[in-house]
């Protein structure tokens, strides 16, 4: 993976975080905050649609490793949506 692929791929993590938090309604920090969350949604929400045997959908290929922006912002959305949950 190049710098350039590296850097496509946090994009596309920050806009799944940000819509992530966009639909969970929780704003918690900024651009490094979106970033972490559309990372950590997408592990979730790929892990999330493997146990019901879901396929994949809306998934980019960045540098040879698929990126699955659907799950991304699904998991990052839940995942924010538990964390205001805690922190309200």
């Amino acid at each position: 993976m190049t710098l350039i692929d590296f850097l496509l791929f946090l994009l596309i993590a920050g806009l799944a975080g940000a819509l992530g938090k966009l639909i969970a309604g929780f704003y918690p920090g900024g651009c490094l905050m979106s970033i972490l969350a559309g990372f950590f949604g997408a592990l979730f929400g790929t892990w999330l649609a493997r146990q019901f045997s879901l396929p994949a959908i809306l998934t980019f290929n960045v540098g040879g490793t698929d990126f699955p922006f659907l799950w991304a912002v699904i998991g990052a959305a839940i995942l924010l949506g538990l964390l205001g949950l805690l922190r309200r």
